[in-house]
C-alpha cells in the first residue's frame, strides 16, 4: 500500500511528465509577465520554537511541491529557466543526529538537473549569476536565503500562478484520488472505533494507524468529535476519556499523498431515531448540491442555493418554520450553517485563489451575510472543490436570533432535543467537469466496498 502512495508508484510516471511540462509553461508565462529570466523556488527552512532547539513540523512551499513531490526537503531550491531542464538544488545534510534525505530517486528525478549540496550556503553556486534577472518564490526568514535576489514573491506573479493552480493536471488528480482512498481507509477504521465505544483520542489513533500517517503528516488536524463536540466547527481537543453515552460522531479528517490533500467529513448516529434520520436528510441535500456542480456555475450561487435547501430540511425536521427564502433572509439558516459550502483543495487543504478574479488581484467578495465562504469564483473544468453543508446547534449563533424576527421562526424545543448530538457535516472532494462532477470521495468509498 505504501508504494502506491509514494514516488515509487509507476502509474504516476506518465502523468507526472505531462504535469512538469504544464508547470513549466505556467512559469514561462509568469516570467514573461514579470519581465524576468529565471524563477527560483525555495522549499522553505526549518522553524524552531522560541528559546528551544526543537523544530516545528516542516511545511514545504506549495510552489516547490507543484514541481516535485518532496514534502520534507528544507533548504532546497528549484531554478526554472525557459527552454532549459529545471535545476533541483537538493539539500542533503551531513548529519548523524537525524535521518537525512537519501539519494534523489523516484519517477520525478529524470526531469531535473539535480545538484546535491551538503551545506545550505552552497546553494548560491547553483543559482543564476544574474540575480537581477531572477524572481524568488518562497518564505524568506533570513536574507541569506535569497542569495541577493531582490524580487521576492512579486504579487502579480503569485496571482497568475495561484489562478493556474486551481485547474488540476492529470497527475494532480491522480494524487488526489489516492489521497481520498487513503482517507477513506482511516474513516472506515474510525467509524468502527466509534461503534466499539472508544474515546476521541483512541479513535484518532485508529485513524492515523489506518492511513499510516502521523499527526504531522496529515494535511490538517483531525476533527474527532463525539456528542456536543460536533457543534464546535474546528474541534481538535480529543478527549482521552470515553463519554458515558456516545450518541453521535462527527469526523473531519483527510490524508496526504505526495503533497496533495483530501478533506472528508462524515457524521454518524449511535442509534436509530430522529438524529439518524436528520443525517439522512443532510446526505440527500449534500448529494443534491454535488449534482449541481459543473463548469460555469458561480460558487456563490451554489452556496446560497444550499441555504435554501437547508431551509427545507429545517422545516421538515421541525427545527424551524417558514419558507426557505424567509429563513435565509432572516439569518435562520446561517445560524444553523455558519460556514461556507466549500473551498478549493489541492496542495493546500484550503487552496489559494478562492476569492481571486484576475492577475491584478481583484477580489470577488462573498455574498452579503456569508463572510466565511472561501470560494467565490465561477467553477472551471478540473478544479477540485469540497462540498460540505452542515447543520449544528451553536448556542452563540442561535442566541443572536433572540429579539429579532427570526426568533419566532425557530422551534426552540426541537433545538434543545438536538443539542446533545452537536451537529452534522457531510463533505466530499469533487472534481469539476464540463457537464457534471467526479466525486473523488464517493468513488473512494465505493472502491473500499464501504458505505459513503
Amino acid at each position: 500500500m505504501q508504494e502506491e502512495y509514494s514516488d515509487r508508484n509507476p502509474a504516476l510516471a506518465a502523468p507526472y511528465a505531462a504535469h512538469v511540462a504544464t508547470v513549466s509553461a505556467r512559469f514561462d508565462a509568469a516570467l514573461e509577465r514579470a519581465g524576468a529570466a529565471h524563477a527560483v523556488i525555495f522549499s522553505g527552512a526549518a522553524h524552531y520554537a522560541f528559546l528551544d532547539d526543537r523544530p516545528y513540523p516542516f511545511a514545504a512551499n506549495p510552489h516547490f511541491l507543484s514541481w516535485v513531490p518532496l514534502t520534507a526537503m528544507p533548504s532546497s531550491y528549484i531554478v526554472h529557466t525557459p527552454g532549459e531542464t529545471p535545476v533541483l538544488v537538493y539539500y542533503q545534510p551531513k548529519d548523524y543526529w537525524h535521518v537525512v534525505p537519501g539519494a534523489p530517486d523516484g519517477f520525478w528525478a529524470e526531469h531535473f538537473d539535480i545538484r546535491v549540496i551538503h551545506d545550505p550556503d552552497d546553494a548560491g553556486r547553483h543559482l543564476p549569476e544574474s540575480r537581477d534577472k531572477c524572481i524568488l518564490l518562497g518564505e524568506i526568514t533570513d536574507p541569506d536565503q535569497a542569495f541577493g535576489i531582490e524580487r521576492v514573491n512579486p504579487q502579480t506573479t503569485l496571482n497568475l500562478l495561484h489562478l493556474d493552480r486551481g485547474r488540476k493536471t492529470a497527475y494532480e488528480l491522480e494524487c488526489m484520488r489516492l489521497a481520498s482512498r487513503r482517507a477513506v481507509a482511516g474513516h472506515r477504521a474510525a467509524r468502527d472505533a466509534f461503534e466499539q465505544g472508544l474515546s476521541e483520542f483512541a479513535i484518532h489513533q485508529r485513524y492515523c494507524a489506518a492511513v499510516a500517517q502521523t499527526d504531522n503528516e496529515l494535511p490538517y488536524g483531525n476533527i474527532i468529535a463525539l456528542n456536543e463536540h460536533g457543534a464546535v466547527l474546528h474541534y481538535t481537543d480529543l478527549d482521552r476519556e470515553r463519554p458515558a453515552v456516545a450518541r453521535s460522531f462527527l469526523i473531519d479528517a483527510g490524508a496526504e499523498v505526495l503533497g496533495y490533500a483530501s478533506d472528508v467529513t462524515r457524521t454518524y448516529a449511535a442509534d436509530a431515531g430522529p438524529f439518524r434520520d436528520l443525517i439522512g436528510r443532510m446526505e440527500e441535500l449534500q448529494l443534491a448540491v454535488v449534482g449541481r456542480v459543473r463548469a460555469g456555475v458561480d460558487f456563490r450561487d451554489l452556496h446560497i442555493e444550499t441555504h435554501r435547501l437547508l431551509g427545507g430540511v429545517l422545516t421538515d425536521a421541525g427545527l424551524a418554520s417558514g419558507d426557505a427564502d424567509t429563513l435565509l433572509a432572516t439569518g435562520v439558516t446561517s445560524a444553523f450553517f455558519p460556514h461556507g459550502l466549500g473551498h478549493l483543495i489541492g496542495l493546500q487543504v484550503h487552496d489559494v485563489a478562492g476569492h481571486l478574479s484576475d492577475v491584478s488581484g481583484t477580489r470577488i467578495d462573498p455574498p452579503s451575510g456569508h463572510p466565511f465562504l472561501r470560494l467565490t469564483r465561477v467553477l472551471e473544468e478540473d478544479m477540485v472543490v469540497t462540498i460540505e453543508p452542515g447543520l449544528y446547534i451553536i448556542d452563540l449563533l442561535l442566541e443572536n436570533l433572540r429579539g429579532t424576527p427570526a426568533e419566532n421562526l425557530v422551534h426552540w424545543d426541537e433545538v434543545e432535543r438536538l443539542r446533545p448530538f452537536g451537529g452534522i457535516r457531510i463533505e466530499d472532494d469533487v472534481r469539476v467537469l464540463a457537464n457534471g462532477a467526479e466525486n473523488l470521495t464517493r468513488d473512494a468509498f465505493a472502491l473500499s466496498s464501504g458505505n459513503a
